[in-house]
């Protein structure tokens, strides 16, 4: 079992930074890769960045670039530092753990979410 908490989020002016963060908890979070994901309303859960166990990453092409995707096993956190940020970013942003995947499906555990708002 592994549980996921989001932080970070809030509201930013276009081109400005905000760092995401998600605490996991349980003995085997070292071993699942670790996605970020995103919904806007009305819209799909949609790929951001994905980090594999041993910190391979992908990401999606509208955030290649200015997003960052990283892992601190020891303290069991990911992050997602997001630069430039545009008024197309906002989304509620989520994290998950599973496979090294860029499909939302196969991801097996999921946190609460935490809203990103970029102000043009």
């Amino acid at each position: 079992q592994v549980q996921l908490v989001e932080s970070g989020g809030g509201l930013v002016q276009a081109g400005g930074s905000l760092r995401l963060s998600c605490a996991a908890s349980g003995r085997t979070f070292s071993s699942y890769a670790m996605g970020w994901f995103r919904q806007a309303p009305g819209k799909e859960r949609r790929f951001v960045a994905a980090i594999s166990w041993n910190e391979l990453t992908k990401y999606a092409d509208s955030v290649k670039g200015r997003f960052t995707i990283s892992r601190d096993t020891a303290k069991n956190m990911v992050y997602l530092q997001m630069n430039r940020l545009e008024p197309e970013d906002t989304a509620v942003y989520y994290c998950a753990a599973g496979p090294y995947s860029d499909y939302p499906n196969g991801y097996g555990y999921w946190g609460q979410g935490t809203q990103v708002t970029v102000s043009s």
